[in-house]
């Protein structure tokens, strides 16, 4: 059985600003590409909506822009070249170029790559972002053509949305360099993340992906906080809206085990919305030698009955996690941990990577770094297992009936995806009969006839 990843055209860190409309004469445009995570994106989103009510307009490509502005990710060694090759190739295309996100964090590195960019600013420093565009490209506001609609500008189809709930991160796991770019958590007020959520649901977007570095950390930044966890009072409101809602980057805290029961009641409900039970949680691994050298909670005996209690008050949650192998000095005999516990888990979403050096992370000081070839083969058995799990998980949901979100209608079949598929990252649902009338952001029935490894298949009821 082969190993999978998830095809390039699926990741969410390829995100390129797709805006259908057509400039005025003599309105300035630009062309912006985002690179990194959903939080990335929704940075790109504010950016743009920010011009767009300055009065430039957005242009689709480089070549008839007049600047481009090229939102970086510095995770991983391979995105920062990433980065670098997209800088390039704006460069190349343009000629007028204003870099910012994580990568901007170390302007040195960017201008030693390439001296011709106008400007470098970090990670969510919008004003600086603006302030570069306004130098290289004056605004040309026409008050009578440049009406912003309430929605903004948004990078992904209009029928769902990410919502950034928090900046910044108060872990310091040995491998990421997160909390040195983006900074401690600072959430967000509350009242501020239900005015975006109100505004987008009016707006019509059906489905919330909850973002942050840490979202079950909401609010816990907060001095005179009146509640324990902040989360469980979001999580709660934005629930009543009437969308679904998704919640991504969930650190297991205790109070996860209160956060659960709010989905319980969404799990088999129609279309009228709520809080999805899906948990994305970053296990990372699962031997507790590892996740010490991570600098991570290493208690895998406990999250495996924190998993059982979860799903015991609510059995259709789905738990998506991701997983490194090969960090520095994984043995054979913690591998084959992780394999066993990957078993007992049974998660129903699975992502795994190989470890790689990012520079400034402490990790890469550990001693016993793994060969990249042991890294490959761990990463292979581990998504064989994956995989089989997945194919299993999915095989018993042959003859149930399932809510899913419709995101692509074309000739042959509409794409959907149920409550435990999260869009780019996860598998969709397939119908090729009777689609034709669906429109993307339809919540319909169906009954699913076939089973694959990461997809379903399935008539409307």
């Amino acid at each position: 059985m082969a190993a999978m990843q998830n095809p390039p055209d699926l990741r969410p860190d390829l995100a390129r600003a797709r805006v259908t409309e057509t400039a005025h004469h003599g309105q300035p445009t630009i062309g912006m590409v985002s690179l990194g995570c959903p939080k990335a994106l929704v940075d790109s989103e504010r950016i743009l909506t920010r011009l767009r009510a300055e009065g430039y307009g957005i242009s689709p490509d480089y070549a008839g822009a007049d600047a481009v502005i090229v939102n970086t990710c510095g995770f991983l060694d391979s995105a920062k070249a990433e980065s670098l090759d997209a800088i390039g190739e704006a460069l190349s295309a343009n000629g007028r170029v204003i870099v910012t996100g994580c990568l901007g964090a170390e302007p040195a590195y960017i201008t030693g790559a390439h001296p011709k960019v106008l400007a470098v600013t970090g990670p969510h420093q919008y004003e600086q972002v603006l302030d570069a565009v306004h130098a290289a490209v004056p605004p040309a506001p026409d008050p009578f053509v440049d009406l912003l609609p309430a929605s903004g500008v948004s990078l992904t189809p209009r029928h769902f949305s990410y919502l950034k709930i928090s900046e910044g991160c108060n872990h310091k796991c040995k491998f990421c360099i997160i909390p040195d770019m983006r900074g401690r958590l600072a959430s967000r007020p509350h009242k501020a993340v239900m005015r975006e959520a109100e505004k987008l649901v009016e707006a019509g977007v059906r489905e919330l992906l909850v973002i942050s570095q840490d979202t079950s950390a909401y609010g816990t930044d907060w001095k005179d906080r009146d509640a324990k966890a902040p989360i469980l009072d979001l999580a709660r409101d934005l629930g009543s809206l009437g969308a679904w809602v998704r919640m991504h980057y969930v650190y297991p805290y205790p109070h996860v085990r209160d956060l659960v029961p709010l989905m319980a009641g969404n799990a088999g409900a129609a279309s009228g919305g709520g809080l999805l039970p899906y948990l994305d949680i970053p296990f990372q691994h699962a031997h507790p030698d590892v996740l010490r050298r991570m600098a991570r909670p290493a208690a895998a005996a406990r999250t495996l009955d924190e998993i059982a209690a979860w799903r015991a008050a609510c059995p259709d949650l789905t738990l998506r996690s991701t997983f490194i192998v090969g960090y520095p000095g994984e043995t054979e005999a913690e591998f084959q941990t992780l394999l066993d516990w990957l078993d007992e888990a049974q998660l129903d979403r699975v992502g795994c990577f190989q470890y790689e050096n990012v520079e400034g992370a402490r990790s890469n000081a550990l001693p016993d770094h793994v060969a990249p070839e042991v890294k490959q083969e761990r990463w292979e058995r581990f998504m064989q297992k994956a995989q089989a799990i997945s194919e299993a998980k999915l095989a018993a949901k042959v003859g149930t009936r399932q809510e899913v979100i419709v995101d692509l209608v074309e000739d042959d079949a509409a794409t959907c995806r149920t409550k435990a598929d999260a869009p780019e990252i996860d598998g969709n649902l397939f119908i090729d009969e009777g689609h034709e009338r669906l429109s993307p952001g339809d919540i319909v029935t169906v009954e699913v006839d076939e089973a694959g490894e990461y997809d379903l298949w399935g008539r409307l009821v």
